[in-house]
């Protein structure tokens, strides 16, 4: 209701001028009384407002801060995993060298006929009789050595041993192959693994490595990518004519 209407409904009983007044009158309380019932409600709805996004806030920051020790929780397992891979690794690198080395007559006994297994440190005389320090460091890390007669001419088998063969196992064969070389030693540097890229093995040949995975000889067309791949099918360990 407003003030005409408040006049309109006293002019006659109370006359003009009282009507008028109690209009007046009346018009201003209701106008008060509508502002203080705004205001009111809207304190009422800002502070209900303040204290959801003081709630959203406090439950935005703990969000944030699971995130974090989620991220971090993962970073640490990240890092255990990739250590235990690494270790695992080794340590399939260290059987398959151990293994490969008990076996090598077995293996290279169609390609290195008499084969005897040495260690490195056995030829050492011969070696630093010709080789500078750092060569015959280098020669003394090799994973494994052998000696035979390969066509019936006595021969240096040294090499790798790698679970997975790389060109790096492959320049480091050859690498102490050639330091054999030098000291007057005829050797073949050789790569043994379970697994290589066909790759791997066309760069052997170019630097002239055998390669050789599970026991067997490959060639420059075959590769294996794991003990499961039924398609390889290596040569023997025989001789390469």
């Amino acid at each position: 209701m407003n003030t005409f209407q408040i006049f309109e409904q006293f002019r006659g009983p109370l006359g003009e001028e009282a009507a008028k007044a109690l209009a007046q009158t009346l018009g201003a309380m209701f106008a008060e009384l509508k502002d203080s019932v705004t205001k009111e409600d809207f304190r009422i709805l800002r502070e209900a407002s303040d204290a959801n996004f003081t709630r959203i806030d406090s439950v935005l920051e703990r969000l944030a801060d699971a995130q974090a020790r989620t991220e971090q929780s993962l970073q640490e397992l990240t890092a255990v995993v990739r250590g235990l891979v690494i270790r695992t690794d080794r340590h399939e690198g260290d059987l398959l060298e151990l293994r490969f080395q008990r076996r090598l007559p077995s293996y290279l006994g169609l390609y290195l006929r008499r084969a005897k297994v040495l260690q490195p440190a056995d030829l050492l005389d011969e070696v630093e009789a010709k080789l500078d320090r750092p060569e015959v460091e280098d020669y003394l890390r090799a994973d494994v050595l052998a000696q035979g007669l390969v066509d019936d001419k006595p021969t240096y088998v040294i090499g790798e041993v790698s679970y997975t063969a790389d060109a790096d196992d492959v320049e480091r064969a050859a690498r102490r192959a050639a330091l054999l070389r030098k000291a007057d030693l005829p050797a073949v540097g050789l790569v043994a693994c379970e697994s290589v890229h066909p790759q791997t093995i066309a760069y052997a040949r170019e630097q002239g490595v055998r390669v050789g995975a599970r026991g067997r000889f490959v060639d420059e067309k075959e590769g294996t990518s794991g003990a499961g791949n039924a398609a390889l099918q290596p040569e023997p360990w025989a001789p390469r004519r």
